[in-house]
């Protein structure tokens, strides 16, 4: 039996993927996770090993270690064998960035009422994906409600701080 699509769905513009896109925005993601993460181990411990970070990722070293060239090559860390891993000045400005955007997020879905612990999980998969504009209008809805001040203490306008993924685009 044939079915007209629902009004919803006639109205609803058709998905364009783009693979390349996807691509990019999987390696973007991935970079962001590591330097996030790097910055996150330096803190707690003074030292961001690739057995903690093959650990707290669930993957394994070799994984860890051919991801951690590309993001040498991207200019975000230096790292040597046997060594800590570094974050270049570039790679601890987007980590800041990161950190700021899921602050964002998580921020957003608590005052949406999602509990505190599912907002942090999905905050991870969500910040990621949250375009520019996306991203200032939750700071404008967190400012109305005078949530603001809980984001890291920072004020947050203009393209200093609100960018898609980072400050620039990396070769992975």
């Amino acid at each position: 039996m044939n079915r007209l699509p629902t009004k919803a769905a006639r109205f609803r513009p058709p998905l364009q993927g783009n693979p390349r896109r996807t691509r990019q925005e999987h390696s973007q993601e991935i970079a962001l996770d590591y330097v996030e993460l790097i910055a996150e181990l330096i803190a707690a411990t003074g030292a961001a090993r690739v057995t903690d970070l093959a650990r707290r990722l669930g993957v394994t070293h070799v994984t860890v270690n051919r991801t951690i060239q590309r993001l040498q090559r991207g200019g975000l860390v230096n790292s040597r064998p046997y060594r800590s891993i570094l974050l270049t000045e570039a790679g601890r400005k987007l980590s800041e960035e990161s950190r700021r955007r899921h602050e964002i997020v998580v921020e957003v879905l608590k005052s949406l009422g999602v509990p505190d612990a599912v907002a942090h999980l999905d905050a991870e998969g969500m910040e990621h994906h949250v375009s520019r504009k996306t991203l200032a209008v939750f700071v404008k809805h967190l400012e109305r409600r005078g949530l603001i001040a809980l984001v890291a203490g920072h004020r947050l306008f203009g393209d200093n701080y609100v960018r898609p993924h980072g400050p620039k685009k990396f070769a992975y």
